[in-house]
């Protein structure tokens, strides 16, 4: 027994151990490969475009993970071809259950990709061609073996020319058609032959050399070599199967008994039937038994207290009974009343969501759900889904509502953010206030939420479009609340936002709080999303390439919550499966930067937090930065001192302070210009600097004066300078401290 899996990234720990097996086989198999080779394959995977091919590798292994072989295929997305560069099974050969499976992957992946052909190179199997006779009977059992499917040699080329002289057993250009009716003509071959010879064999071949092979395609369409070893009729060229990789399903198996019978409420145990009933029929899903998983995960994002009293308060409520908050006191730690009705009141944030005797163990149960389709990822699944109730996105580190308990894709993303850097979608109707407030001030979990806006919209009291989140999560939460009324086309326009600002994070992992109440006539929502909208959000998101976990969260109108659910993952998986690359390259780190003038209040801190984390300045300095702020908020444009502050969603990313020198006609100091780490070397230092000479030029400002240390320190700040067009005016030795010089930059405006 044995399985086929996509190698993506080697981020998780099993990925790295399966590629230290490949590199194992390179090593044995493939003498001619160099050790920088081999230790590169993870950055092949990891960076796309390094060789300016996608690589796509699958990996045959046994049930307890021992690699049994592997397939690396090219993809050349402009020129639409795939080239199988390695395939390699544990004992050798292409033949038998493992080399068959893997080659057939192959030819799924590549038939996915819609390109016009899957090449690869055979070594010969003619005896004047290749003397060494246990090779030839080698060759003869690779090509007999490609003929099944109908792959053959292009002949009529010179693609077999040595390229020095004396070289024996040059390979055969192998064309695959994958059960097209055409063969491709002269054009598309040059082409492919040029990529092949002068990005894989880069430094080997001479230009010369591959000129004359590239011309000698002149056959449209090309000729293969008839068939040796196979009769025509016993060819199967046919792509067998889909590529389309199973969604690991998690049911909450336990969310029955949480049944409230009460009129209206409307999370109830046939929103799980309804949904089940639909993925039936799709046949994409692999249904998994939830595991259990320790407290320290629940807690990791929920306060103990509040989970110890929500288990005990669950304990003492009669069978058959339900208690409703109706007293809200103030949240005071330290004095919290002990009435158990009144009790409910201090966690929770509505007036309609009761504990009884089964909310804790359904709660507690979903939170098992989550981390189990969690973990399935790190065990290397693309796409999981816990469908479980009751939901989660409302409920905070200490409090619960919205029908919500435990904030189950808060816990997934914790858990994930062991493995890497995790990013939370929140597509629901409602906003995912729980994990805003779980994560806000962090860093490496970023929060999105497309939501029905707070003024209308449950939860009322968050969402607005202001919270960014705080201290290390300054630009780390981002909300985008919507009108009352949204089609299919507004909701896309949004997440299409959301999307951008996922690829900006570059996240290892995403998390979606899957809520289905933006569909049309939903009980708790006013948006008009029909089933063909839900399919398309998922397209959008598989896009992403991300391996994802997928957390039901609202939706109530069960006549097509099933629907609308199967719509979603068949976009989902259907755009993911063609995501080849995984990752998405870095996009532009200064999308979303906008520019502001005015400080205010809190920017004080915010500057003295990103001149601290520079590195660069000592402590007295940092205080002058945060003082200078304070005297401009309190003073105005008195102060004397000008700011420009670059922001990228809500997170200060840079600023520069100017501002006139005392006594002088027409001259400015430049008296701060800081980037923030993850910025730098993206030209925002540039843009604030040239913000500041335009707007001194306005002013009737002629020179700008710099000032910074002569210390070795501060050389990339001097080339910086040097750099926006700035001259040394002038250096005073030993200004600061012995060895420590002041440098005097000059810049005249205009000329």
């Amino acid at each position: 027994m044995f399985r086929i899996r996509r190698i993506y990234d080697d981020t998780l720990p099993l990925n790295r151990d399966t590629l230290k097996q490949v590199k194992g086989i390179l090593r044995t198999r493939f003498s001619s490969l160099s050790e920088e080779e081999i230790e590169g394959l993870g950055e092949r995977l990891r960076n796309p475009f390094k060789d300016r091919f996608r690589s796509i590798l699958l990996a045959a292994e046994n049930m307890r993970r021992r690699l049994l072989g592997f397939a690396l295929l090219l993809h050349e997305p402009e020129i639409e071809f795939c080239f199988l560069d390695w395939i390699a099974t544990l004992k050798g050969g292409t033949g038998g259950g493992v080399g068959g499976a893997l080659y057939e992957g192959v030819r799924r992946e590549a038939s996915a990709l819609r390109v016009d052909g899957l090449f690869f190179e055979c070594l010969p199997d003619d005896a004047h061609l290749c003397p060494d006779a246990a090779l030839l009977k080698e060759n003869r059992a690779r090509l007999r073996f490609y003929e099944r499917y109908g792959a053959r040699p292009v002949v009529n080329t010179d693609y077999e020319r040595p390229v020095k002289e004396g070289d024996t057993c040059m390979p055969h250009l192998v064309y695959d058609g994958l059960d097209r009716a055409r063969r491709p003509g002269a054009p598309y071959m040059q082409a492919v032959v040029r990529a092949v010879l002068e990005r894989k064999y880069a430094g080997y071949c001479p230009a010369e050399y591959v000129e004359k092979v590239v011309e000698s395609f002149t056959d449209s369409p090309i000729l293969l070599r008839h068939f040796r070893y196979i009769k025509p009729e016993a060819v199967r060229s046919r792509v067998e199967g889909s590529i389309l990789e199973r969604v690991a399903l998690v049911v909450n198996d336990h969310h029955a008994i949480h049944h409230v019978h009460e009129r209206g409420y409307v999370e109830s145990p046939v929103r799980i039937k309804s949904i089940i009933e639909e993925l039936n029929k799709s046949g994409l899903f692999d249904p998994l038994s939830a595991r259990t998983f320790p407290e320290r995960h629940l807690h990791a994002v929920h306060d103990r207290d509040f989970c110890g009293w929500l288990k005990r308060a669950c304990m003492e409520v009669a069978e058959g009974k339900s208690i409703y908050p109706y007293v809200f006191p103030i949240r005071n730690k330290t004095r919290p009343p002990r009435e158990l009705s009144v009790l409910s009141g201090y966690y929770c944030i509505d007036t309609f969501t009761p504990i009884n005797n089964h909310a804790y163990p359904a709660a507690r149960r979903a939170v098992d759900c989550a981390l189990t389709a969690a973990h399935q990822l790190v065990e290397g699944r693309r796409i999981s889904y816990a469908l479980v109730r009751p939901p989660g996105h409302h409920a905070e580190r200490r409090s619960f509502g919205g029908f919500c308990y435990f904030n189950n894709n808060a816990v997934a993303a914790n858990y994930l953010s062991a493995y890497g850097r995790v990013a939370i979608l929140d597509i629901d109707y409602h906003h995912g206030n729980g994990q805003q407030d779980i994560f806000y001030r962090r860093a490496d979990v970023l929060t999105v939420s497309i939501h029905g806006h707070p003024r209308f919209a449950y939860p009322y009291f968050s969402g607005f479009p202001e919270e960014c989140g705080e201290g290390e999560g300054e630009g780390f939460n981002l909300n985008l609340p919507l009108p009352e009324h949204v089609d299919g086309e507004k909701y896309r326009a949004a997440l299409g936002r959301g999307l951008r600002r996922i690829e900006l994070f570059e996240p290892d992992f995403l998390v979606v709080a899957l809520g289905l109440d933006a569909a049309k006539s939903d009980p708790t929502g006013t948006w008009s999303l029909r089933a063909r909208d839900f399919e398309q959000n998922g397209r959008m998101i598989g896009a992403l390439g991300l391996p994802v976990v997928v957390v039901q969260e609202g939706g109530y109108r069960t006549r097509t919550l099933g629907t609308n659910a199967r719509s979603f993952f068949n976009g989902l998986a259907f755009s993911a499966s063609r995501s080849a690359n995984g990752k998405k390259g870095p996009r532009d780190r200064l999308e979303g930067v906008v520019f502001r003038r005015d400080p205010a209040e809190a920017d004080a801190g915010r500057i003295r937090s990103l001149v601290e984390i520079t590195g660069f300045f000592q402590t007295d300095e940092i205080a002058v930065a945060e003082e200078l702020v304070r005297e401009r908020v309190s003073r105005g444009v008195e102060s004397g001192y000008h700011f420009i502050l670059a922001e990228q969603y809500g997170r200060l990313a840079g600023y520069a302070c100017y501002g006139p020198v005392p006594c002088t006609a027409s001259s400015y100091d430049m008296y701060w210009i800081a980037v923030h780490p993850d910025f730098q070397g993206r030209g925002l230092g540039k843009r604030l600097i040239r913000d500041a000479e335009r707007l001194v030029s306005e002013a009737g400002g002629t020179r700008i004066y710099a000032e910074t240390s002569s210390r070795v320190q501060y050389a990339s700040t001097r080339a910086f300078y040097e750099g926006c067009g700035y001259a040394a005016a002038s250096v005073l030795d030993d200004f600061y401290a012995p060895g420590d010089g002041k440098v005097t930059y000059v810049k005249i405006l205009g000329g």
